[in-house]
């Protein structure tokens, strides 16, 4: 990023006892930019989310917000809004005095907040119910009075910890893009943490994918998606075919041949021959018919997975990778488990990591 970045996380560590949960990470976030912290249970989303809304102290490294060094500042003096898993709501208020709480906190004067109040519940569509107790809303209208009553005032960067996870599929793939579409109308800067790549790529203008307390990629989720940097990035987001061998050869235009037990495969990569690596390639990238493509493989079905607008065809496996093609429409004929089929993949198409 060539601006100054909004949000600038510099060298941050944390350890609990012996266990190190955050080794140096660097995370730089433009304003008006969503960016979510993506990765397993472990790997130190929410606890980089707790340092940068102070909840949580870091033992090294720093935190500057628009200009300003706020690593040593208590958590009502960022300027930082938090949505919790829980939501956090106060049982005991109605729905428009959980939002008016925090404004009242600020000292906004009480002849601005009702205004303000009334604003955010018409843009999370939550207006006619103003005037009701928390406790008789659905998860998901719970889901909303928290994230407008985080938005309500106004910060400089609001922070979600996995908000939707308590909600039904259907209704969680609502909120998400009903969220996205309040925060670009509000042009608010947000770090959104999830275990969920697809939740991942729909919110986000960059994911940071990390693992074991640093981050492995940060970038467009379609750069991500399409040129992970990492195995553990491919193997994260989204699905993937993956074949073991050995390089061969490393060709002058950046193409390395690779020997595995279909045969020589091509990908682009740095590699010396000698290597052990793993060819990988998108699902939906692989042809049936085997024509298509400078890599054909022909290996034999043992599962046809309907999934309603597309189908997954798992392929035999011997080393515990998965050979699996996706496809959408009606499958062609012929296709059943036990029949070797051939299939096709380009150059282009097909990546190569260390093993």
């Amino acid at each position: 990023m060539s601006d100054p970045a909004f949000l600038d996380v510099r060298s941050a560590e944390k350890r609990f006892d012996a266990a190190r949960v955050l080794n140096g990470v660097d995370l730089a976030v433009a304003q008006g930019e969503l960016v979510s912290l993506l990765g397993p249970s472990g790997c130190g989303k929410t606890t980089l989310l707790r340092i940068i809304a102070g909840l949580t102290s870091a033992d090294a490294g720093s935190v500057r917000l628009d200009g300003e060094d706020i690593g040593r500042k208590p958590p009502h003096r960022r300027d930082v809004g938090v949505v919790f898993q829980s939501y956090a709501l106060f049982p005991h208020l109605t729905v428009a005095e959980n939002l008016a709480f925090g404004l009242k906190a600020k000292g906004a004067p009480a002849t601005e907040i009702a205004p303000i109040v009334s604003r955010f519940l018409e843009l999370v569509h939550m207006a006619p119910f103003a005037d009701r107790s928390v406790k008789g809303l659905s998860g998901g209208q719970q889901q909303r009075v928290a994230v407008a009553r985080a938005l309500a005032v106004k910060p400089k960067l609001l922070l979600l910890d996995e908000p939707f996870s308590a909600l039904d599929r259907k209704l969680r793939e609502t909120m998400q893009i009903e969220l996205r579409r309040l925060l670009r109308e509000l042009g608010t800067t947000a770090i959104f943490v999830t275990h969920d790549q697809d939740e991942a790529l729909i919110l986000s203008d960059r994911i940071a994918v990390m693992n074991a307390g640093r981050i492995e990629q940060l970038d467009r989720p379609e750069t991500i998606y399409n040129r992970p940097a990492t195995a553990f990035a491919l193997e994260f987001v989204g699905l993937s075919t993956r074949i073991r061998g050995t390089v061969t050869s490393y060709g002058p235009e950046g193409a390395v041949s690779i020997d595995t037990r279909f045969g020589t495969l091509s990908a682009r990569g740095r590699f010396e021959p000698g290597s052990a690596v793993i060819v990988a390639v998108r699902p939906e990238r692989i042809s049936i018919g085997g024509s298509s493509g400078e890599n054909r493989i022909a290996p034999t079905i043992t599962d046809i997975v309907f999934q309603g607008a597309r189908a997954q065809i798992h392929f035999e496996t011997t080393d515990g990778l998965p050979i699996l093609v996706e496809m959408s429409g009606a499958l062609p004929g012929g296709l059943e488990p036990g029949a070797a089929v051939p299939l096709s993949f380009a150059t282009a198409d097909t990546m190569v990591y260390p093993a």
